[in-house]
């Protein structure tokens, strides 16, 4: 097995800022969990205070224990609206990722003739959106072309800017492998023409910085439940202020737009005009926990330590006959994806939780461009997190090299 020695950096999370964040997370004693990009582990302080709150609505009931707690609720916002650089009115919570996508871009509105622009790697659920849509009303779904290292082409999307553009929506860190497009340069393109852009980041929240100023996104989707440590069942909205005045939700309910009379509703001014009146607060306080818990680890840390551990991960790998990894791009994000000779994806991830290694299964279906242009059959996903060690690292390799035996 080759050893690479390309440990420097680690200095920004020191041996001992590990194992105390491992002594935080109960789950490693269990497993050696790479598989962050489905859900990570959660750390003590996102199920404690879950607990905590669930047990409170079986003492004094579930509409108590919210206004009780409607303090530490509201704090949520402000604590998801650190975290990607935004103001408290711009974050709307959701049940989950898709829901929070699904209510920016239904949204919107489109005509015949009207232009979808999107990424080779998009994930499926957002891409049969668009579909659907096209079906609707007549506006076509077209991709922005690649460059030569297989990643979004800014020129190329400057290139297709027109009149009839009418929305500009690329996932960020694509769900099969650690490929980042450059959402900086889509935003610059955006926004300079006036597109509406809406940007997926459900793999990129928690293992990078994200500053939504920087990246001119008008709308960002993520969860909580990947590298971001919360609860399944969590996502959140950004919608920039000055869009969301011209923007109504598909669907609203008395919360998001309350009853003025008998013949009138108001929409909320706030993005809370995508939410509906009931919600999982339980969860919804844990996501809360897990934002602040990742702000006060410091998101640039946990970025490199992930870069790191994913590069680690690629170096050995490479020495396994037989193996051939498929991530994309130069900068690459914490998601390793490869396949091994004629042993199938779904076997390796089964040989190696016989040895209490979690990875999962990437199926063309997920990214179906994508997995249609470059051929692709399931591939294994490993995706290290902040609280892995160099250990398990080399681990993770040392069990595929067996399975490739």
């Amino acid at each position: 097995m080759q050893q690479s020695t390309s440990h420097t950096g680690f200095a920004d999370l020191s041996d001992s800022d590990v194992h105390r964040l491992r002594s935080d997370t109960p789950g490693v004693a269990n497993r050696i969990h790479f598989n962050n990009a489905g859900a990570a582990l959660m750390p003590k302080p996102v199920v404690g205070g879950m607990i905590e709150y669930l047990q409170r609505e079986a003492e004094i009931g579930g509409y108590e224990a919210s206004a009780e707690s409607i303090s530490r609720l509201e704090l949520v916002y402000d604590s998801v609206a650190r975290l990607v650089g935004s103001e408290r009115e711009e974050i709307a919570l959701a049940e989950n990722a898709t829901l929070a996508w699904q209510r920016a871009f239904y949204s919107l509105r489109f005509g015949p003739g009207d232009r979808i622009l999107t990424t080779s790697a998009e994930f499926a659920a957002n891409y049969v959106a668009f579909l659907q849509v096209a079906r609707r009303t007549g506006a076509r779904v077209e991709i922005i072309p690649d460059d030569a290292n297989h990643v979004l082409d800014p020129e190329a999307l400057e290139r297709m800017i027109d009149a009839h553009v009418r929305l500009i929506a690329i996932t960020w860190v694509p769900t099969n492998g650690g490929l980042v497009n450059p959402a900086e340069a889509v935003g610059r393109i955006a926004r300079a023409h006036g597109i509406p852009y809406l940007l997926d980041a459900c793999q990129a929240v928690g293992q990078m910085p994200i500053d939504v100023s920087a990246l001119r996104c008008d709308m960002l989707t993520a969860t909580g439940r990947k590298f971001l440590r919360g609860p399944r069942g969590t996502g959140f909205l950004y919608i920039r202020h000055d869009f969301l005045k011209d923007v109504e939700p598909a669907m609203i309910d008395l919360f998001g737009a309350p009853w003025v009379g008998p013949q009138g509703y108001e929409l909320r001014s706030d993005a809370r005009r995508f939410e509906t009146w009931e919600a999982n607060y339980a969860t919804r306080l844990g996501l809360g926990i897990a934002v602040d818990y990742a702000l006060s680890v410091g998101i640039d840390k946990i970025e490199r330590r992930c870069r790191l551990l994913a590069e680690e991960l690629r170096t050995l790998l490479t020495a396994v006959p037989g193996l051939s990894i498929h991530d994309l791009g130069e900068r690459r994000a914490s998601i390793v994806s490869f396949t091994l000779g004629n042993a199938g994806a779904r076997e390796v991830m089964r040989r190696l939780a016989t040895e209490q290694i979690n990875v999962s299964v990437s199926p063309p279906t997920s990214t179906p461009l994508d997995a249609t242009w470059r051929k692709l059959p399931d591939i294994v996903r490993a995706s290290p997190h902040y609280y892995n060690t160099i250990e398990e690292v080399h681990t993770l390799a040392s069990a595929v090299c067996r399975i490739a035996a």
